[in-house]
């Protein structure tokens, strides 16, 4: 999000999160772009039930560009409260303790009364329900409400009008995913509201598309590739400047671009897929019209090995008709359900933070973390640290290269939301010269 905020021309005073490795990439790339900490801008790694207020206006006015200042008016403030709680992809629970860290969020804009606000949430967040919810000045909502009708009740608590909730696409301004996020955007009343930006490419033919944007990325083998895309490009230069107001010149390094390493069972089971094919279109596929294991010899061995009562040829001959049960399925597919092959003529689908839920168009692998970065409509200039993945119950700690690229929200539709946030502040400006 910080990066559409900043593409917009926002100057980022103040960001936080809890994570280590998102803090590496957040400076490192606010480095690149001329904002110091403590100099101009100032990130706190902090989970924000233990950040007061008060530590946040400190951090403010000890920057050096504002010392012997009185602490400015803040424009507005963005945020994503973490979405997992909220996500329709997993198990959803009253309880789970992240679903109320927007309280703290609304305590934060209380406490430092911005003009406008602004947060992001998955779809989920709109049917999600919560039991006795304690709002920031303690009223006690009823058990069963809806997370949204408690968000409106508490911004107008606090003193703010808020704008109906509104799902954006971010297909529908210039990113190749089909990304939906629920916005929230709050005003003060003395301030001009705003509004929710208009698509840009909502148009089927207008949409850019996964060829578009990792195109230019396949090493493995030789396709036509047309003429390098205006998204490529744009890539490539960079979208976001730095306060000298240049973009970052590219270099002859892709950085983020190291491809796996499959066996050749995996890749074998790679090729099965065919573009814009997931695992159970494939099933499908296989149950209605056979597959000849002959042509994947690993996989006949691997699917002999796993049900050695039957011999290579049953094997074989029960693919060929499509005779197949689950055993056999999971066999040759194993047991992961959810796999998808972009197609390279369309959009991709919602990019999460798990790469071998994806393969790529153009070759028998999983996405790089450039090729998913690229899918999020972040430069190429911008580098993520830390681990490239990791797994198992590290995941719960650890927000490796993936998971960061994974969770972002897309720049491309954060500086659509962020450019009308700032034409409302415009507005405001010229009615004061006017009085």
């Amino acid at each position: 999000m910080s990066e559409g905020i900043l593409q917009a021309g926002f100057h980022i005073l103040y960001s936080s999160d809890i994570n280590e490795d998102v803090e590496r990439t957040y400076r490192n790339r606010h480095e690149q772009l001329g904002l110091y900490q403590g100099v101009n801008t100032f990130f706190n790694r902090s989970d924000i039930r233990e950040l007061p207020s008060a530590e946040i206006k400190a951090a403010i006015s000890s920057l050096n560009i504002l010392k012997g200042k009185a602490f400015p008016k803040i424009d507005a403030i963005f945020g994503g409260p973490p979405c997992q709680g909220f996500s329709r992809a997993g198990q959803r629970k009253k309880d789970d303790p992240r679903n109320v860290l927007f309280k703290e969020y609304l305590r934060i804009i209380n406490d430092i009364r911005p003009n406008y606000v602004v947060m992001e949430n998955v779809e989920g967040f709109n049917d999600t329900k919560l039991d006795g919810f304690i709002g920031v000045k303690g009223r006690i909502y009823e058990d069963n409400m809806l997370v949204p009708d408690i968000l409106k009740s508490e911004f107008t608590e606090i003193g703010y009008n808020t704008l109906p909730p509104k799902v954006l696409d971010a297909s529908d301004f210039g990113v190749p995913q089909r990304r939906k996020r629920v916005i929230f955007i709050a005003h003060l009343d003395s301030v001009a509201p705003p509004i929710y930006p208009e698509p840009t490419s909502q148009l089927p033919e207008s949409k850019i598309t996964v060829q578009d944007a990792i195109g230019d990325l396949i090493q493995g083998i030789v396709i036509k590739q047309q003429e390098i895309s205006s998204y490529q490009l744009e890539s490539r230069y960079g979208r976001t400047k730095t306060l000298k107001g240049e973009t970052i010149a590219p270099t002859n390094k892709v950085y983020n671009h190291e491809f796996s390493r499959h066996d050749s069972i995996v890749t074998e089971r790679f090729s099965l897929y065919r573009e814009g094919e997931s695992s159970t279109n494939l099933t499908k596929r296989i149950l209605n019209e056979g597959i000849d294991l002959e042509l994947y010899p690993n996989l006949l061995n691997e699917c002999h090995k796993k049900i050695p009562e039957l011999s290579k040829q049953e094997i074989r001959n029960k693919f060929l008709s499509g005779n197949v049960d689950i055993h056999l399925i999971k066999a040759l597919l194993t047991k992961k359900s959810n796999r998808f092959r972009l197609a390279r003529f369309s959009v991709a689908p919602t990019m999460v933070t798990l790469p071998d839920d994806y393969l790529t168009p153009f070759e028998n692998r999983i996405p790089t973390v450039r090729e998913m970065a690229r899918i999020q409509s972040f430069d190429d200039s911008f580098q993520f640290l830390g681990k490239r993945t990791t797994g198992g119950p590290r995941r719960k700690v650890e927000v490796p290269q993936y998971s960061q690229v994974g969770n972002a929200v897309p720049p491309l539709l954060a500086k659509a939301i962020a450019i009308e946030i700032k034409k409302a502040i415009l507005a405001n400006e010229k009615v004061q010269l006017i009085i």
